[in-house]
């Protein structure tokens, strides 16, 4: 009677089928990390892989203060150098004898933004990690006259008469009132707008939504 011993094979196989078990067991745990992101699934990851939590806020009540702490934010900055003429009259005297006039080189500039303070509830939109948020209207801060670089550039008076001590003022007055309204038709409000869209699509990304909509 003859035994026949098939050993070498049968080791063979149980390493194979142990090797096959082993890479099979790697990639189930590879896949059970990555999509293990909530629930008591996250936190058996959290342990095996010893990685923390991090927190989602979501509530629109949060998302609003976060945003409103960015209170007025001034994007754009309009400056404007121009030359403006004032002028007085007399209703009886030509100019040559009564007449005032000046002449400014004016520098101002006007500063718009938006202010997120006046963000409320109902303007924010949120849906798992995609959010919307409607801003507040584009505001023109303020128009002011650097007076440090605004200067006479030319005066002249009648014959008859002295220079006028509010003239200079009022033509001040009307050069700021000039500045805002070319700043204004210029489209400041519209690029205030975009560039404070800009920034809260930065803060929203920064909060950890995935999908931005900033109107």
């Amino acid at each position: 009677m003859t035994t026949q011993y098939n050993s070498g094979h049968s080791s063979s196989g149980a390493f194979v089928a142990f090797l096959l078990a082993l890479i099979l067991g790697a990639v189930a745990m590879v896949v059970f990390l990555r999509h293990a992101n909530s629930g008591i699934l996250a936190r058996v990851a959290n342990v095996i892989t010893g990685r923390t939590t991090a927190t989602f806020d979501t509530s629109v009540p949060t998302v609003v203060q976060k945003i409103q702490r960015l209170s007025r934010i001034e994007t754009v900055v309009y400056s404007l150098d121009t030359v403006i003429e004032g002028s007085k009259s007399s209703a009886v005297l030509p100019d040559l004898l009564a007449g005032d006039r000046i002449l400014l080189i004016v520098h101002g500039q006007s500063i718009a933004g938006i202010d997120l303070s006046k963000l409320r509830s109902e303007d924010v939109r949120i849906n798992g990690k995609s959010i919307r948020v409607t801003l507040p209207p584009s505001e023109l801060f303020v128009t002011s006259i650097d007076n440090q670089r605004t200067r006479v550039y030319a005066r002249s008076t009648g014959l008859l008469t002295s220079p006028d001590q509010n003239l200079e003022s009022e033509t001040r007055a009307r050069a700021q009132a000039q500045l805002q309204k070319d700043a204004l038709s210029d489209g400041i409000l519209d690029a205030a707008r975009k560039n404070a869209r800009d920034t809260v699509t930065t803060l929203l990304y920064g909060l950890g939504f995935e999908h931005v909509e900033v109107m």
